[in-house]
Formats: C-alpha cells, structure tokens, sequence
C-alpha cells in the first residue's frame, strides 16, 4: 500500500510540475484544439474534392470521354501519394502559400488536398461496387448521366466506402503530428514545447500519446456504432 501512495504521489508530482505549474495545461488544450480544427477541416475537404477527383477518374464511364480529366486526376493521385506529407506540408509553406502569414489555413490546405486522393481511391471503389442496374434505373427514369451519378450512384457509393472514409478520418488525426515542423502549436508541438521548458520528457509525451489514443479509441468505438446501425438500417 505504501509503495502504490508513494507512485501516486510521484505522478502527481509530475502532472502539477508539467502541467499545472504555469498553467501548461492550457498549452495542451490550444493544441488539441488546433489539431481538431486542421483534422475536421481537411477531412471535409477531403471528402468532397476526393468525390470530385474520383468523378473524374471515371469520366470515361459516367460523364464522358474527357481523357484530359482523367489524366489531370490520375496524375494528382499519383503525385499525392507517392510523395510524403511532410513534404508536401514543407512546400506549401515555404513555397506555394508562402505569403500566407497564419500558418491553420496552410495545414489545412495541405492535410485536405493529401486526404482527398486518398479518399479518391476509395469513393472510385464504392462506385465500382454499386450495382450498373442503379445508373440504368436512373437513366430509364429520364435522368442525365450526371444527375445520375449524382442523385443515385455517388450516396450509395459514400454508403459502401463509409468505414473506409471513417478510417481515413483517425489516420488524419493522427497524421496532422507533423504540423509542428511549420511552426503550429498542435497538440504534439505543445508537448515538446512543455518538454523543452520543464526537462522532463516522459511524462509531456505520454500525456500527449495518451490524449491521441483517448482520442482514436473514442473515434473507434463511434464509428463502429454507426457502422453497425448502418448495417441494421439495410437489413431492414
């Protein structure tokens, strides 16, 4: 019993020197919320420009054979992910968007252009899955292939990748660590900083560690809650 108070002592010991003590604390919760602003909004900008460059990818079958667009879009993809973020996250600020004096909307920009050709992939498959009945069906009822695609394919091909896009959502929570090297206080560059100022490493980086798996766990569970209900919705 004496040994378990006196490690419940030392932690706390570390928990009021490393964060409580000059409010650190309040470090962490900017950071937080500066890595859930970037994740939120490249994740919706992921979704619809993927949505749009997978469109585009398949304009051959669905709008049109405009081979200019699917080279643009197969070439994006191709730059996208072969190249790593943290590239891709250094060349928009030191080159293309180096004007910009906030460094959020850079973040943004570059997580949700990186997320959407990811999402491409995954929303061309859900389209591929959906069943050619549904476009006849469309068209029979006197749709255009563009309304088509759009009224009827495009929500059930979103329904098919749904777990795929919820996935893609805590990889890019997890991915946006790396703004720190562009100057953002996020959650893990509060975490070093709180590290550089009190000495003491382990206890900043585990809290930082534990933070994202509360996060991704939470993340987990919720997702998988509405997957199942999803599930059960199509059963009915």
């Amino acid at each position: 019993m004496e040994a378990i108070q006196a490690w419940a002592q030392s932690v706390w010991e570390q928990i009021d020197f490393n964060l409580i003590q000059g409010d650190r604390y309040l470090m962490m919760l900017d950071g937080l919320k500066v890595t859930l602003q970037i994740s939120v909004a490249a994740a919706v900008i992921g979704v619809l420009l993927g949505s749009i460059i997978a469109l585009m990818r398949l304009s051959n079958a669905h709008i049109g054979r405009w081979y200019f667009l699917r080279t643009i879009a197969t070439w994006y993809v191709d730059i996208i992910r072969g190249t790593p973020v943290v590239v891709q996250l250094l060349i928009m600020y030191f080159i293309i968007m180096v004007n910009v004096s906030n460094p959020l909307p850079i973040g943004i920009a570059t997580f949700g252009l990186n997320s959407a050709a990811y999402v491409s992939e995954m929303v061309r498959g859900g389209i591929l899955a959906v069943d050619k009945g549904q476009t006849e069906a469309g068209r029979s009822l006197g749709l255009s292939s563009a309304s088509t695609m759009l009224l009827i394919v495009l929500p059930q091909a979103l329904k098919v990748a749904l777990p795929s896009l919820l996935n893609e959502f805590i990889a890019l929570l997890k991915e946006t660590a790396i703004v720190g090297y562009v100057g953002m206080m996020d959650l893990t560059k509060a975490g070093d900083f709180i590290r550089s100022r009190t000495f003491s490493a382990f206890f900043p980086l585990i809290a930082v560690a534990l933070v994202y798996l509360l996060m991704v766990t939470a993340l987990s569970k919720l997702f998988a809650l509405i997957e199942r209900r999803i599930r059960l919705s199509d059963q009915r």
